[in-house]
């Protein structure tokens, strides 16, 4: 079996990381020329942050870049049962990768930045009032809006043929952060939290604090996961 679809995976999680944990340090960190933007800039970066590999890699692996993503589709039978251990392995390590990089970049706006939660803030996803049966709920309903909306782009004629099926995602990304992004952080895909949180766990991050992983290990995992499959399952059942 060829491994073009796990490096593929692997990459573009790693971009998606790369690109979207970069504008957080880039907008939160001291000493950024672009410190103090806003929210605004971040929930668009993030948008972009997914188009960009998903344009480079859908045609290898299909870019699902998201754990929750690749066991929905699964579940509903449009993903290949074999690929999905070795997809979220690539999509968690890729994320690490990327998070790591990050790091490497803006190392001197880390040291610059006495705030530990601004520090964990550009790793991993937190939410603003902790409630973890609402927190949950609120990372299960964006993810669902994002996997339902996913699925529905194969009502756009001729969409994935162009490539405008991955310039909606971007939308899609960027509706799901302005909506609801205040909430949780929107991690809607297990693999963006958790791999960027083992990676503050164990980078000589200075004055880093906890990484929270009573939070990580359950709100950005268990939400994504239920609402992806959700809406798989809503979105077979009806007629089309």
């Amino acid at each position: 079996m060829t491994m073009l679809p796990y490096i593929s995976e692997f990459l573009g999680t790693m971009l998606l990381i790369l690109l979207g944990d970069g504008v957080v340090a880039n907008v939160t960190l001291n000493k950024s020329g672009m410190k103090g933007a806003g929210s605004i800039q971040i929930t668009f970066a993030w948008g972009l942050a997914v188009m960009v590999p998903a344009f480079i890699f859908g045609a290898a692996s299909g870019a699902s870049f998201n754990p929750a993503l690749t066991l929905a589709l699964a579940i509903d039978g449009s993903f290949d049962w074999a690929l999905v251990p070795g997809y979220i392995i690539a999509q968690f390590a890729g994320a690490f990768v990327g998070a790591v990089l990050v790091y490497i970049l803006f190392k001197e706006q880390f040291d610059a930045t006495p705030d530990a939660g601004s520090k964990l803030g550009v790793f991993c996803t937190g939410p603003s009032v902790e409630n973890k049966p609402l927190n949950i709920l609120s990372e299960a309903i964006g993810t669902f809006v994002l996997v339902f909306a996913i699925k529905g782009l194969a009502n756009v004629p001729g969409a994935a043929e162009v490539g405008l099926d991955k310039f909606l995602v971007f939308g899609i990304i960027v509706s799901v952060g302005m909506s609801l992004g205040g909430l949780t952080g929107y991690a809607i895909n297990p693999a963006r939290d958790l791999g960027p949180r083992i990676a503050h766990a164990v980078l000589p991050i200075k004055g880093k604090g906890d990484s929270n992983f009573s939070y990580g290990l359950v709100v950005p995992i268990v939400g994504p996961i239920i609402g992806a499959i959700v809406a798989v399952l809503l979105y077979g059942a009806i007629p089309w």
